[in-house]
């Protein structure tokens, strides 16, 4: 099994930027254009726990179909997606929303596993961890840019070689 944990800080608080996450067209908004991901249904008007989602995908080119549950869910704080069928042996995203410094720092927490056991992680596992990094780095750029907005007095707003 691999773990991937990221990080962001956004100047807005958890109530500002839980609803963005709260949207589930969203999603397609911030994933990689070479996925070409597109949600085909959701079970429920709005997420929920137990929400189930279909969706389909492109990986190398290959189309694929992806199914999950929203296993967890508090509002403002944190939920988690877990895959049904999709192509990993196991999918758990757990996303976390902390007051931090006046602001907010979001978490993300993925657990996977390929398919095939240590032969699939062996034959393709590098590839797969630096896809899924690449995926959460583009994530976290279309993220920043949209909460940009910046509670930081300008006054402290310098570059680095201004306090030398």
């Amino acid at each position: 099994m691999r773990i991937l944990e990221t990080s962001l800080w956004l100047p807005q608080s958890p109530d500002e930027i839980f609803p963005f996450f709260a949207d589930a067209k969203n999603l397609e908004r911030i994933t990689p254009p070479w996925l070409n991901f597109r949600i085909l249904s959701q079970s429920t008007p709005q997420i929920q726990k137990g929400t189930i989602f279909e969706y389909k995908l492109k990986i190398k080119g290959f189309p694929v179909r992806w199914s999950s549950l929203i296993e967890d869910w508090q509002v403002n704080r944190s939920f988690v997606d877990t895959q049904l069928r999709g192509p990993y042996k196991l999918w758990h995203h757990t996303h976390t929303f902390e007051s931090d410094r006046g602001g907010t720092r979001m978490l993300d927490r993925v657990k996977y596993e390929l398919p095939l056991g240590r032969l699939g992680d062996f034959l393709a596992g590098a590839y797969v961890r630096k896809d899924v990094e690449g995926i959460f780095a583009y994530r976290e750029n279309i993220v920043r840019e949209m909460f940009a907005e910046s509670k930081i007095p300008q006054t402290d707003a310098r570059p680095l070689s201004d306090f030398n």
